[in-house]
């Protein structure tokens, strides 16, 4: 998963990895916000709370709308596992991800019937990017 943290007005892009087998569940508020971190204090000076920043999110596709699949990592579409007007259950197979030469799954967030696929195999996808909608 890659963060984008920003300090002193500098943006840093962080890759944070997810252990294999965990799961990973996105907070409702995902990826509309974000935190600015402050530069670490001095010792023995008092350091700000963080501030929420709000943005769009990518993938063109709004982020309140919970029958939206999303990429929790960059990668590339290795393989597109479901199909259009298939069923499917919660953590059901929907794609497989390639990121940093591991295959990663990403699987249904719920379950329903799938309304559209948003990505095709060899598409780079951003973290947020929406991959599959539901009815």
């Amino acid at each position: 998963m890659q963060l984008i943290m920003t300090i002193d007005g500098k943006k840093y892009r962080v890759d944070v990895e997810v252990e294999e087998g965990e799961e990973v569940r996105l907070a409702e508020s995902y990826p509309t916000t974000t935190v600015q971190a402050a530069p670490a204090p001095m010792a023995g000076m008092p350091m700000a709370a963080p501030t929420p920043v709000t943005g769009a999110p990518p993938g063109g596709v709004s982020a309140g709308s919970d029958k939206i699949c999303r990429s929790p990592i960059a990668g590339v579409v290795f393989k597109v596992v479901a199909q259009v007007g298939q069923h499917l259950e919660v953590n059901d197979l929907l794609v497989i991800l390639e990121a940093m030469k591991m295959e990663t799954n990403i699987t249904a967030h719920m379950s329903g019937k799938v309304e559209k696929i948003l990505v095709s195999v060899g598409e780079a996808v951003q973290p947020g990017q929406a991959i599959a909608e539901f009815t």
